[in-house]
């Protein structure tokens, strides 16, 4: 440990991202990238950027892309943060947001960077358990705190709540900051961002890295009440006062502006997750129901880290968790139609021997 370190690095347990080896034809199934590449036309809008304009700095506060959010959300683009990727926008949101004398409150099993960001900026928390089923009960979290963040759908189960039940919650926790993360939504949750002009401690978060295909961009996006939105262009003006470049906004408003190419590779996607789900329960597996482009499945007969080394001897990664209550369990990413189908045809052989 380095003695010129501070205290608070000193105390820090950071994130650890899923691996990125570099094996010649693996087939990569531990990170949730979209198997589809981005749309014709972001393509062709990072073409049309690459010119002598990148001497120039950005726009600081990304007019056109909180535009195009603003129109395809149907808000307003004073409603609308942008940054680069969601993690920076979760980011921003502890320190501006959920920092308070009493506890932050989230699940005990969700997304791993919760924690770290209130190590980062000494945010008191608080796990709330999930239900024996692996489900999210909000009124588990009616007790005083100073904020709450939910994954919807959650990370890593893919289970999802309705938004007449994010409703209900929000109606009986007016004094709290409510987040809602939904890095996985267009896979076949509700949003919630239709609660913003009624709850203004309601803040939304998704990312373009899932189902627009762009994790390579790094963009993410808030969506909340205009004076949560303040606090969040506060924090980043203190902080980077130009987070997105000039590539990244223009691919994003592309991406923003295809729906088409969006609606396609989305659905796409779910059908392949149904296809996968309904091989791996073929194959003895239990199967946690899925709203995100990815699965947790657990094998009752067979030890999860087996098969995830197994899977790797084969050129096929799946992400495993060592976390209690979760580690006979694999998240595997949705691939295409092909890659999930040397998946369970491999799975049916280590299964066999």
């Amino acid at each position: 440990m380095n003695r010129y370190w501070s205290s608070v690095v000193r105390g820090l347990e950071p994130y650890v991202p899923g691996e990125q080896p570099k094996i010649p034809g693996l087939i990569k199934l531990n990170t949730n990238e979209n198997p589809y590449g981005p749309s014709p036309k972001v393509l062709r809008a990072l073409a049309d950027e690459v010119a002598d304009t990148l001497r120039l700095y950005p726009d600081p506060n990304s007019d056109r892309l909180r535009a195009a959010v603003a129109g395809r959300c149907h808000v307003k683009p004073q409603q609308v943060f942008v940054g680069n990727g969601s993690d920076e926008v979760l980011a921003h949101t502890f320190l501006a947001l959920l920092k308070h004398e009493l506890p932050l409150l989230f699940p005990d099993i969700t997304y791993s960077f919760y924690p770290v960001y209130c190590g980062l900026y000494q945010i008191a928390f608080q796990r709330i358990p999930l239900t024996a089923a692996f489900e999210i009960n909000l009124d588990d979290y009616r007790r005083p705190n100073g904020g709450v963040i939910i994954a919807n759908p959650n990370a890593p189960t893919g289970m999802a709540l309705k938004v007449s039940e994010i409703e209900r919650f929000l109606e009986g926790a007016p004094e709290s900051v409510v987040v809602i993360d939904e890095a996985y939504v267009d896979f076949g949750a509700e949003t919630a961002v239709g609660l913003v002009d009624r709850f203004p401690n309601l803040l939304i978060i998704q990312t373009l890295s899932k189902s627009r295909s762009l994790a390579g961009l790094r963009v993410g996006l808030a969506i909340g009440d205009a004076g949560l939105i303040e606090a969040l262009d506060r924090v980043k003006n203190s902080f980077n006062s130009y987070p997105l470049d000039r590539l990244a906004i223009s691919g994003a408003v592309a991406a923003m502006e295809d729906n088409d190419y969006f609606e396609e590779t989305r659905r796409k996607i779910i059908a392949t997750r149904e296809l996968l789900v309904k091989d791996l329960r073929g194959l003895g597996f239990e199967v946690l129901p899925s709203q995100c482009n990815f699965i947790f499945a657990r094998h009752p007969g067979r030890d999860a880290e087996e098969l995830a080394r197994s899977l790797r001897l084969r050129s096929i990664i799946v992400r495993h968790f060592r976390q209690e209550r979760i580690n006979q369990f694999l998240r595997i990413t949705v691939g295409t139609d092909g890659e999930c189908g040397r998946l369970t045809q491999a799975l049916a052989e280590i299964l066999g021997d």
